[in-house]
């Protein structure tokens, strides 16, 4: 996916706050990659604007083949409809796509096993830890055929063991099915962990400062690792 010159204003109390100017990224295809920089910087508009839920001002997106249709969004919050169960709120993304009511049953219960969730199927919402809450939704956004997803800090309201574990069940789907990920995040660990690169961020009108590829499979990253912990001073010290 290339993102070419891409331009974002708003009016705010009659003056124009330019969020994006000219702003140009290359994410290669099959990886995921971090976005990381200041609150308020412009990544979430960035997503946005890549999701076609907001309008461009100028420049354009270009998504390369198998990058094309919609999207699957992570949010900050898991987003569950409370009145659905568990197993509902992942079979519901797969109505448009497959006709057989017990055929997305069987294929949601898949991706529920995936996340650990199998026997929490028949919950509601509200019977869930926000972890928990968290995985359902990871397995929803995974369900869903789409083949860009973007990451909207979605695991910032956890503690660290919560966070790692989260990770490492997005990882596990992820690495079964290598979407083109965009993943905003603040947090410095799970950017170490999860991404083939980092992209650095200024503060608006946003523009990228540097990348770091990350060459280390992810399956054999750990964050007592020397050159993550060297990664990792350098990303503090931005």
């Amino acid at each position: 996916m290339k993102l070419n010159a891409l331009r974002k204003s708003y009016l705010v109390d009659n003056k124009t706050l330019t969020v994006l100017d000219q702003f140009s990224l290359e994410v290669k295809k099959g990886t995921i990659v971090a976005l990381l920089g200041p609150s308020g910087c412009g990544k979430t508009t960035l997503l946005r604007l890549v999701a076609l839920l907001e309008q461009l001002d100028g420049g354009e997106i270009i998504r390369e083949a198998g990058e094309e249709g919609p999207v699957s969004f992570l949010f900050q919050e898991p987003r569950l409809l409370p009145w659905h169960n568990v197993l509902q709120n992942v079979e519901l993304v797969l109505r448009p796509f497959i006709t057989n009511r017990s055929a997305r049953l069987a294929k949601a219960n898949e991706f529920l096993a995936l996340v650990s969730l199998s026997k929490y199927s028949r919950f509601k919402v509200d019977q869930l830890s926000g972890g928990m809450r968290q995985r359902v939704a990871i397995a929803r956004a995974f369900a869903f055929p789409a083949n860009l997803m973007l990451l909207d800090e979605p695991f910032q309201s956890l503690d660290h063991q919560m966070r790692l574990a989260l990770i490492k069940a997005f990882l596990s789907l992820w690495r079964q099915d290598k979407r083109t990920t965009l993943f905003v995040t603040h947090n410095i660990s799970e950017a170490l962990l999860a991404a083939d690169t980092i992209v650095r961020l200024s503060s608006k009108p946003m523009q990228v400062v540097d990348t770091i590829k990350i060459d280390i499979p992810q399956e054999q990253r750990s964050l007592k690792d020397q050159h993550l912990l060297y990664l990792m001073g350098e990303l503090s010290a931005f």
